[in-house]
């Protein structure tokens, strides 16, 4: 029987209902226009799985009961990753995020930048008020290398040329580092030693490199999922199940295939085209077994906290990222 989130979150319910009063005060404003699209902000959460890799991390760090700095944390985080959404948003031209109207779809591009830059300076005073340096140093690296993996990707999007290495570079800075900083911040957060840290980071690196290449299995899947099959290959973002498919493939086909990606246009039937090249390719049963290994590795690490319900949750928090289906 798969566990819901809900139920996975259970030991912690108290605790991410005091996260969710105090991240709604903290996002109050007297500014009217700032105040209503904080409130929209807010109000569009998505599942909260970063607050509670920050609480259960904590909790298997030491930090039980919870100390303030462990809600702080998952507000810096929060804070800072809404800030990148806003702006990607504005990138990517894109009007929709989860299902509701992104920020520049309703308020325009110039007021979504400058939200995004309130939402960033609110996440640093934040720490700077309370002294929490080592939060603050580990979310600005997440945020840096976020940047950098982005930018490479779009770079690498040109040319088409990307390898195994520089695909697993860009989703360790545009995913993993995000939920690795949600982890090492909940070490910190709990005063954990440096080594502790250290090893929270690097498990949740992993958890990060799993969960990505789960999501790029959905562009090739058949599954309901929030987003459309092909979106990836659309938009020429070369993922794992695509590039081990061209390295196996001849000269020919390689170069048949990447036209139909450069030169898609959105048309359904080059997309296909694709998609189907990559599944009799053994695409997907390899980017499936690279994913298990980023998950047995994370599972091994957790290994080494001491046993305790919240190690059970974050075991149970790996597994329900591996095995959504949205």
């Amino acid at each position: 029987m798969t566990v819901t989130l809900d139920q996975i979150q259970a030991p912690i319910a108290a605790e991410m209902a005091e996260f969710e009063k105090k991240f709604r005060q903290s996002m109050q404003t007297r500014q009217l226009l700032l105040d209503k699209i904080m409130g929209y902000i807010v109000k569009r959460k998505g599942k909260q799985i970063r607050p509670m890799f920050v609480f259960f991390t904590a909790k298997i760090s030491g930090g039980d009961p919870l100390p303030e700095a462990s809600y702080r944390g998952a507000a810096l985080i929060e804070l800072l990753h809404t800030a990148t959404l806003v702006h990607d948003d504005v990138v990517d031209e894109s009007n929709y995020r989860r299902g509701f109207f992104s920020v520049n779809a309703l308020w325009k591009n110039k007021i979504a930048v400058l939200v995004g830059d309130y939402l960033l300076s609110k996440g640093l005073l934040l720490s700077l008020e309370n002294n929490d340096y080592e939060l603050l140093k580990i979310v600005s690296n997440a945020v840096k290398e976020l940047s950098e993996g982005e930018l490479l990707q779009i770079e690498k999007a040109r040319r088409l040329d990307i390898t195994e290495d520089v695909y697993f570079e860009i989703i360790r800075q545009k995913t993993a580092s995000l939920i690795a900083s949600c982890c090492a911040v909940g070490a910190a957060s709990a005063g954990a030693d440096t080594a502790t840290i250290e090893r929270a980071r690097l498990f949740g690196e992993k958890v990060g490199m799993a969960f990505q290449i789960k999501d790029d299995l959905f562009d090739f899947g058949t599954d309901e999922i929030g987003k459309p099959v092909g979106i990836d290959i659309k938009e020429k973002k070369m993922t794992l199940p695509l590039i081990h498919a061209l390295s196996k493939a001849d000269w020919l086909t390689k170069r048949r295939v990447i036209y139909n990606v450069k030169n898609n246009d959105g048309r359904k039937d080059r997309v296909q085209a694709v998609i189907d090249f990559v599944k009799q390719s053994g695409g997907l049963e390899y980017a499936i077994q690279v994913m298990q290994r980023y998950r047995d590795e994370a599972l091994a690490i957790l290994d080494t906290f001491p046993d305790s319900s919240s190690r059970t949750s974050l075991e149970q928090l790996i597994n329900y990222t591996i095995e959504r289906n949205h």
